[in-house]
């Protein structure tokens, strides 16, 4: 009498790397828990004196834009729309007049 033995599924993870579906963990399976899922600390307690006063600190540490570097952008983005809006009210009229000039071929 053979014993069989059970086939073993797999599911590919990344490129040559295949983990097994169904089965426990040779670290878990030992009764390892710290090494089979990460050791957990214990949560603290929400303090929001200190959360503002981080936030505070933090944004002490930002790097603010300039008014005039603000106004600058602030030109170079309506131009671009504006450019924009010019070149695809062009290209409409030019399709539409393409499209209108094959149609009443057909006529």
């Amino acid at each position: 009498m053979t014993v069989k033995k059970p086939e073993t599924k797999t599911k590919t993870v990344e490129p040559g790397r295949k983990v097994a579906i169904g089965k426990i963990a040779p670290a878990a399976a030992s009764g390892n828990a710290a090494t089979a899922d990460a050791v957990k600390t214990p949560k603290k307690p929400f303090n929001p004196a200190k959360f503002f006063k981080e936030v505070q600190n933090e944004a002490k540490r930002i790097t603010w834009t300039s008014r005039k570097e603000v106004w600058i952008t602030t030109v170079m983005v309506l131009i671009m729309v504006v450019l924009a809006g010019v070149f695809f009210f062009v290209i409409d009229g030019a399709l539409g007049f393409l499209t209108n000039y094959v149609t009443k071929i057909g006529q």
